[in-house]
């Protein structure tokens, strides 16, 4: 039964870092770069509307789900059975998000929060000085929680690999 839910739990926390990686990655390759093209009230509007609808459930389950997912596989492989190769993989990729947590509580999520409370876009007199204060520290960081995202979900598949070959 311990290495069922071993199974479960792995291929959940790697699912959950590849939605959550994914975000991040979606944000770096078109969301960003499309609104960099956008005139500078244009920007702050979408990126206000952005951050008020992206808090929702299926959001919690991915970017809050893959730590504790993650946590929970590792937990299991100390218990033993055959998960135990992979156990440094998953602690990677546990740490590896764990630095894409704090970078989104201490850098992003303020930006977010700054840009929001700058107000409605209608009565905004300086959208450029708004826009300013917030996108390319914004995006800069993204692409450092897109970077390690990504390699904590490289490091959650491996970790799924070695399971799989222990397993088998």
């Amino acid at each position: 039964m311990l290495e069922l839910f071993q199974t479960i739990t792995l291929v959940a926390a790697t699912v959950a870092m590849g939605l959550a990686a994914g975000l991040f990655y979606t944000f770096s390759v078109s969301v960003m770069p499309g609104l960099s093209e956008t005139d500078d009230r244009t920007f702050v509007e979408v990126m206000q509307r952005i951050n008020r609808r992206i808090l929702n459930g299926w959001f919690a389950l991915s970017f809050g789900g893959a730590p504790v997912l993650t946590l929970l596989a590792g937990v299991l492989q100390l218990l033993g059975g055959g998960g135990r190769p992979a156990l440094p993989w998953t602690a990677a990729g546990f740490v590896l998000y764990g630095v894409t947590f704090v970078i989104t509580a201490a850098i992003n999520v303020p930006l977010n929060n700054a840009l929001d409370a700058a107000g409605d876009p209608a009565a905004i007199a300086d959208h450029a000085a708004v826009r300013a204060a917030f996108e390319a520290r914004w995006v800069r960081w993204n692409l450092v929680r897109t970077l390690l995202s990504t390699a904590a979900l490289a490091c959650l598949a491996w970790a799924l690999v070695l399971y799989g070959g222990a397993m088998g």
